[in-house]
């Protein structure tokens, strides 16, 4: 009996490890147009990997909200349709400025005793304006120049949680080329890297705290969260 409980445990252990390699993404062209649709992806995968199919994500990540932040902070709630592996959404933006795209959802199954949370970013340029994106969920990942991004040329990361810039979050990077860093974010909650190939590169900042409540009835002991964004690296 001790043999066959510690297998399921271990299978348990497995299954709830391989869930939390992954993440929610979003991805939408970086530069859009007043007047012109835009389409926006999600998917549930590792960094760069094959998305998984719809129905096999963790519990309820599925039902998430995907939201629009307009450049004057107006905040719409997008209607998403299902795919084979993700869901797509579009809108049409109205002014110039900064859209941001934000999902924040936290997963009604606890891993063990942790409670789960997937935050996602994206962010649209239209015309010539310029500016911060919003900062929608507990925990963010944002670029912090607003420019284009080149090879050999440092990328500099910032990291805001509950509103505040955070040191101390670990931020893995993953380039097209299937190379990986983990970078960590300073007192002003910004790190930095240098990419090296050009392409898409997937960025993911988790951190996990001690914190205890209650969840679909359960009592959960500490809390993980994730925050993703992508971006293009040009030659």
């Amino acid at each position: 009996m001790k043999v066959k409980a510690t297998l399921l445990s271990l299978a348990l252990f497995l299954s709830i490890s391989s869930a939390f390699a992954h993440a929610l993404w979003l991805q939408t062209p970086a530069i859009g147009k007043k007047g012109q649709a835009q389409t926006v992806k999600i998917s549930y995968a590792e960094p760069g990997e094959t998305p998984e199919k719809v129905a096999d994500w963790y519990s309820d990540v599925k039902e998430f909200s995907l939201w629009l932040i307009a450049p004057d902070q107006t905040k719409t709630k997008l209607s998403v349709s299902p795919a084979n592996d993700h869901f797509t959404a579009t809108f049409t933006p109205t002014q110039d400025g900064v859209y941001t795209l934000a999902v924040g959802h936290e997963a009604k199954d606890l891993g063990g005793t942790t409670k789960y949370q997937f935050n996602a970013t994206a962010t649209v340029t239209v015309g010539k304006a310029s500016g911060k994106s919003a900062t929608p969920n507990e925990l963010n990942v944002a670029l912090a120049q607003d420019k284009s991004f080149k090879v050999g040329k440092p990328v500099s990361l910032e990291s805001v949680f509950k509103n505040t810039p955070s040191e101390k979050i670990y931020i893995s990077v993953h380039s097209p080329s299937g190379w990986s860093r983990q970078v960590v974010t300073n007192a002003q909650g910004v790190a930095e890297f240098t990419p090296l190939w050009p392409g898409t590169y997937y960025v993911e900042g988790s951190k996990t705290e001690k914190e205890q409540g209650q969840l679909q009835g359960k009592e959960y002991k500490s809390v993980w969260r994730c925050a993703t964004l992508t971006f293009d690296v040009a030659p």
